[in-house]
């Protein structure tokens, strides 16, 4: 796969100057999203110019990394040797990020506890100096 390094379990993005603050914020146990200065709204993926405004005053900012379950399914197919299955593939709309959406894990529980709506929170998986925000549910 071009652009990820797929030596462990999990592909792995290869960092560069837009992207590297959302990878390694978990190195911190932040999870970061671009913000723009300008109009305060958020940008992500990672990029260098404003998605709203097209401002290039964006830079990486600390949000609290809970969200809600927006939609997910569950993949039964072993991508990579050491990939365990099944797994929850989901998209977390995140509080505190209006209009940013997370495609992540749920993880810390049986595929068939996760629903739409569940509220969740990051955790982090650390891969050399990549640290995954994959979600766990809470509870409510």
């Amino acid at each position: 796969m071009a652009g990820y390094n797929t030596s462990s379990t999990r592909p792995q993005p290869r960092l560069d100057a837009d992207n590297r603050a959302f990878w390694t914020g978990g190195a911190n146990g932040e999870l970061l999203i671009h913000r723009c200065a300008d109009c305060g709204g958020y940008v992500h993926p990672p990029r260098p110019v404003c998605r709203h405004c097209l401002s290039d005053k964006v830079a990486p900012s600390a949000v609290p990394g809970t969200g809600v379950v927006d939609t997910f399914t569950v993949n039964h197919q072993k991508w990579f040797p050491a990939m365990e299955v099944p797994f929850v593939i989901a998209r977390v709309a995140l509080d505190g990020a209006p209009g940013v959406y997370l495609t992540t894990n749920i993880v810390g529980c049986p595929v068939d506890a996760v629903d739409i709506g569940d509220k969740v929170r990051v955790t982090f998986e650390q891969h050399g100096e990549v640290w995954l925000p994959l979600f766990e549910k809470v509870d409510a």
